[in-house]
């Protein structure tokens, strides 16, 4: 049995959400680009580049991760370079992109060649949350004035495009398309690629992949360009558990069952979006609220119902833990890092990294 608390990425999941990208970059031409902001765990990355084109970064890390333990097409994205950066940055990129015009002025002629992008802003989004909203108000994301980018479009190759997240209805992402092309079709026409992001939940069950497959291809073909998709989220979602141990039982009003893992330090987003984490099933007649081991007073990973009375020892899987966990983890409070495991294709598990005392040393100073 696994030592908790310990991230399991299940590969057979791994490859039902590939599988679907896969037939998506069949039937519709687009290129898919794995996002490593969303998940970098490069001990899969041999099963993943087998289904995908290649990965898109954030970072200078992530491009050299992207070009060394991918390898394939590699794409440089940053909100803003850094001058000291930059020529590390076009070593390791086959494209690099580039948030604002001022950027794309001040670093396209150290670009050495490469064929340079730049980031638009709709105006639109999917996003339900402020935090998450590429289009809100004085956003830093992207150019949206037609006039200006139309005026650099001589050092421009292709455009990306990234406004939606968890978007799981093609309606909304169809709409969004029309509102995208209604806006800058004039310049899309006028570049080689576009890239439309992630966040689209197109692995999804019950997603219209044939109706998105069609759309995209529809765009591509109107415009003239080769499409990128960018799926972080779509290509793991479900494929992973945070595995935990219940450490502690109290009574406080409530049962409150104590798990030796932490979202403020192993699935942060739950704590930035107020969600809850999922486990299955969740049924039965003991309720309990599970809680983290931090000394953060909201360390809540939800209140799930149990078939039987918890108790010190037992086992509570948490369910779609791939995105954005392990690329998110950090030490708060000094708390023992969740070791990453792989289950095999053929069922077998092995633990890929466990993290010790002197990481968490070596992380500070």
């Amino acid at each position: 049995m696994l030592d908790t608390p310990c991230y399991l990425i299940d590969k057979a999941s791994l490859v039902r959400n590939l599988e679907t990208i896969a037939m998506v970059r069949e039937k519709s031409g687009v290129k898919a680009l794995l996002a490593l902001k969303c998940f970098a765990t490069w001990s899969v990355f041999d099963l993943m580049r087998d289904y995908m084109d290649g990965t898109t970064s954030s970072s200078l890390n992530e491009v050299r991760l992207g070009r060394e333990r991918f390898g394939k097409e590699t794409h440089a994205y940053s909100v803003a370079y850094a001058d000291g950066e930059i020529d590390a940055v076009v070593t390791h990129a086959d494209k690099i992109i580039f948030n604002s015009i001022s950027q794309l002025e001040r670093f396209s002629g150290r670009a050495s060649g490469l064929p340079c992008g730049l980031r638009l802003n709709p105006g639109v989004s999917s996003s339900n949350s402020a935090i998450a909203d590429p289009a809100r108000p004085f956003s830093r994301l992207g150019e949206a004035d037609v006039a200006k980018i139309e005026a650099v479009l001589g050092n421009v190759s292709g455009f990306m495009i990234h406004n939606n997240c968890d978007n799981a209805d093609f309606s909304s992402f169809d709409q969004m398309l029309g509102v995208i092309e209604a806006r800058f079709g004039n310049l899309l026409r006028r570049v080689d690629w576009v890239s439309l992001g992630g966040g689209i939940h197109f692995t999804g069950e019950g997603y219209p992949v044939e109706a998105f497959s069609d759309r995209l291809k529809a765009f591509a073909d109107s415009h003239g360009v080769q499409v990128y998709l960018e799926p972080g989220e779509a290509a793991v979602t479900q494929s992973a558990t945070l595995e935990t141990t219940v450490i502690d039982v109290v009574e406080a009003g409530k049962r409150l069952a104590i798990v030796d893992a932490s979202i403020e330090a192993h699935m942060l987003d739950l704590l930035i979006y107020r969600q809850h984490a999922a486990v299955v099933p969740d049924s039965g007649d003991h309720a309990y609220m599970v809680c983290g081991r931090s000394c953060l007073a909201g360390d809540i990973f939800g209140e799930f119902l149990f078939p039987q009375r918890l108790g010190i020892g037992d086992r509570i899987s948490f369910q779609d833990a791939a995105g954005y966990t392990m690329v998110k983890k950090n030490w708060f409070n000094g708390l023992a890092m969740p070791a990453i495991a792989i289950r095999e294709l053929d069922g077998q598990v092995r633990t890929v990294r466990a993290f010790t005392y002197d990481d968490y040393e070596t992380s500070l100073s």
